[in-house]
């Protein structure tokens, strides 16, 4: 079948940006699997450390509304070719960075980067969804970028098994992201629909991207409290043994990647909305498990839900945003995600505070909240 962007079919597209979005997930999950590494390499304390990764979303979040326009302006096609080639060059860079002094820098051009990369891959993924008359197939995508990281974890662990440093580790993976990148680029969406080049920095969101843009808040703020807090739950509140501590994350990990192959199959039979809204209830159903029964099986069950239930928020409230009619799908893309990267940013640190002054569980329990919150903006929202 013949698609709008030449004779290239509509497969040969969904395949091009499918690798696209795996070649991003492994850039970043390789680096994240050598943070310990380069840790230990240059002394950084504990503390330390959190503050030198704060380089990485402050970058992120400096090119937040540059990432839209030069979508709205030059097009996804050419944003995700330049964003890739930045990405892999920053991670190179990380890898042989030999003081804070250019590790920090990196990490800056690392977040830009990746944000760049993000809005742009995704406007690609609403132009290939586009292609198949909006049939649901934006979460498929996510779980290649989540596939991603179990395979750089893999490679981290052999990679260090053998001794190999992140320099040269990071050089053979971005060497194999760029090679991916020139097979990949003649056949991704050349045209986005709704560009427009006078389109302005910074737009209004109308009332149904705000209402995307706090799901994706509200969805985000648990994903972030996973990622950072589950191995610290597993350890202090179900007090597993040290073998254990990453069992929670790893099932959280599993069932987000499995559920995003299969969310877009359930959206085209409940439609997008029922399938947030059952999202939410399954997130705020595994915490709550997790939190009222603090023992290593049920806190499992528990993750594994979570997993599931965030697997598909992300992903179909993006294919909702690109398909706005307000204004091109970069724009409408950075809008949702500027709002949403807030909660990832808010989430782990609020977890903090709240338990410090009262428990991890009653953290918890308030994340769980937030998944209740996802099902009820859901229910008020065209998705």
């Amino acid at each position: 079948m013949a698609s709008s962007t030449g004779y290239i079919s509509r497969k040969t597209h969904r395949v091009a940006v499918g690798a696209l979005f795996f070649l991003l997930g492994l850039c970043f999950a390789t680096w994240a699997s050598r943070i310990p590494s380069v840790q230990q390499r240059m002394g950084i304390s504990e503390a330390g450390l959190g503050g030198v990764l704060l380089a990485i979303p402050l970058g992120q979040l400096v090119s937040l509304p540059l990432a839209g326009w030069l979508v709205a302006k030059e097009g996804s096609r050419k944003v995700v070719l330049w964003g890739v080639v930045l990405y892999a060059t920053a991670l190179v860079g990380l890898g042989w960075a030999a003081s804070l002094y250019q590790l920090i820098p990196c990490l800056v051009l690392f977040g830009i980067g990746g944000n760049l990369t993000n809005i742009s891959v995704n406007t690609q993924a609403v132009g290939v969804e586009r292609l198949y008359k909006h049939k649901p197939i934006m979460a498929s995508f996510h779980g290649l970028w989540s596939l991603a990281g179990f395979v750089a974890a893999a490679v981290g662990t052999f990679m260090i098994g053998h001794a190999v440093t992140p320099g040269v580790h990071f050089i053979f993976i971005a060497l194999f992201i760029l090679a991916g990148l020139a097979v990949s680029a003649g056949y991704t969406v050349r045209e986005d629909s709704g560009v427009d080049p006078d389109q302005p920095i910074f737009v209004k969101p109308d009332k149904e991207l705000l209402g995307l843009g706090a799901i994706a808040f509200c969805a985000l703020i648990c994903e972030g409290a996973m990622f950072d807090w589950s191995g610290v739950y597993f350890k202090k509140v179900i007090q597993a043994d040290k073998d254990w501590v990453g069992a929670g994350y790893t099932a959280f990990m599993s069932t987000m990647a499995l559920g995003r192959f299969g969310a877009d199959w359930l959206a085209g039979r409940l439609g997008s909305r029922r399938v947030i809204q059952l999202s939410g209830l399954l997130t705020a159903t595994g915490l709550m498990i997790a939190v009222l029964f603090p023992t290593l099986i049920t806190a499992l069950l528990g993750f594994l839900l979570v997993g599931f239930g965030t697997s598909a928020v992300v992903p179909l409230v993006y294919s909702a945003a690109g398909r706005s009619t307000q204004m091109s799908a970069g724009m409408a893309l950075a809008s949702v995600s500027t709002i949403g990267f807030f909660g990832f940013l808010l989430g782990p640190p609020v977890i903090g505070m709240v338990a410090g002054a009262t428990s991890l569980r009653v953290s918890f329990a308030l994340i769980a909240c937030m998944g209740l919150c996802v099902s009820a903006v859901a229910s008020r929202v065209r998705v």
